[in-house]
Order: structure tokens, then C-alpha cells, then sequence
């Protein structure tokens, strides 16, 4: 498979996947900034820099099903311990492609990057952009090894009405033609992952980003 995260990612956005064979892949980072761990079926691909044998000699003295392991408290906690970085959580990874025309709802670019969503972005990601809605933001900017990322956040009070579907569908407008754009949801958020997939974003594994400190 590619030793490349810019390429394996880009294959499974178009539905080419790591073979299933229970194995994991060790890859440079693609940035300083970048480091983690993702989970497709089957099959882990870490990207650190840290010596691919010390990653794999802890992998194989983590206590759980070989196929857990990369994604195993214990397994990510020695790494981070290692790296010297923190983590928030365990995302469902997920991709769509790019839709053309304009977003289906009208947004307004936010231009003094105060907004607490762009904020945080800018922590993980580079070319940082926030629009509102009446109602909501929708953020995007580039990601890990350069892909385009989004996220969404909808006002309390204008919660199961459609806007976080209708804001995720607008992720896909705002990207280039021909470009996917990947969105991470915490497998706890049932509302935000039904609302990435009912704008049709599609699981394609599991992602625990190590965050600089």
C-alpha cells in the first residue's frame, strides 16, 4: 500500500481502502503539526515519527484483540506519553465529495476570526474559514496532510430542524470542484453523525489525532 498518508487518504476517499489483513502501516508524519492513528477495516496505518519498530513492538505487547490494539487506551496512551502530546477523543472519520452550485442555504464569511469554532480550528487546521447561518457556523480549512476538513455547530435553539444537515451539505459546496472534504464526529455525538451522513458523508474509519501541546 502507499507509504504516503496524502495518498491512502485520498484512496479511500475514493472508496480504496488498506487491505484487510489485520496488519498496520507506519508512515512519517505528513507535518510537525500531524500525528495519529486511523483505523480502517482491517487494517491501522499510524503516522508519527517516532521508530516504526518501537511502534510495533508496543502494539504487539498491547493486551487486546491484535486488531484493537492501535486503537487501545493503553496502546495510545504510551504514545502519547512518547510524543509528549494530549488527545481529545476517538472521531468516526468520514468523507464526501465535492458538490457543485451554491450551498443550499444563504452563509455569511466571518471575517474577524474571533468566532470560538475558528479558534479552536486553527489548532488543527491551516487556511481556516467560518461562515454563519441563521442559526449556525460551518468551518473549513486544511487538515491533515492537507485535506480539506470541515465541522458544523448549530444554536440550541435551532436543533432538529435540518440546519446541521443543511450546514454539512454546504461544506460540500465550499470546497473546490473535484476535491473531497473529511469530517471528524465523536462516536458519542449520535445527532452530529446523523447529521454528516444525511448530507452524505460516508464512515470510512475510525481517527485518534495526537495534538500538539
Amino acid at each position: 500500500m502507499d507509504r504516503n498518508l496524502a495518498d491512502v487518504l485520498d484512496a479511500a476517499a475514493h472508496g480504496h481502502f488498506p487491505p484487510a489483513d489485520g496488519g498496520t502501516t507506519v508512515v512519517p508524519q505528513p507535518s510537525r503539526r500531524d500525528a495519529g492513528v486511523i483505523a480502517f477495516t482491517g487494517h491501522s496505518v499510524v503516522f508519527t515519527d517516532e521508530d516504526p519498530q518501537w511502534v510495533r513492538r508496543l502494539l504487539g505487547s498491547t493486551d487486546c484483540d491484535p486488531l484493537a490494539a492501535t486503537m487501545n487506551p493503553r496502546f495510545l496512551g504510551a504514545l502519547l506519553d512518547r510524543t509528549g502530546r494530549s488527545m481529545d477523543t476517538i472521531d468516526l472519520l468520514t468523507v464526501a465529495s465535492s458538490l457543485a452550485g451554491p450551498p443550499p442555504l444563504r452563509l455569511t464569511e466571518l471575517a474577524d476570526g474571533d468566532h470560538p469554532r475558528e479558534v479552536r480550528a486553527r489548532r488543527r487546521r491551516d487556511d481556516v474559514r467560518v461562515w454563519s447561518a441563521d442559526g449556525g457556523v460551518v468551518v473549513l480549512g486544511r487538515g491533515v496532510a492537507g485535506r480539506w476538513e470541515t465541522a458544523i455547530e448549530v444554536d440550541d435553539e435551532r436543533r432538529h430542524r435540518g440546519l446541521g444537515r443543511a450546514l454539512a451539505t454546504a461544506a460540500r459546496h465550499l470546497v473546490p470542484d473535484g476535491e473531497s472534504v473529511w469530517a471528524q464526529q465523536a462516536t458519542g455525538n449520535a445527532r452530529s453523525v446523523r447529521a454528516f451522513q444525511a448530507a452524505g458523508f460516508r464512515p470510512v474509519g475510525a481517527e485518534a489525532l495526537l495534538l500538539q501541546v
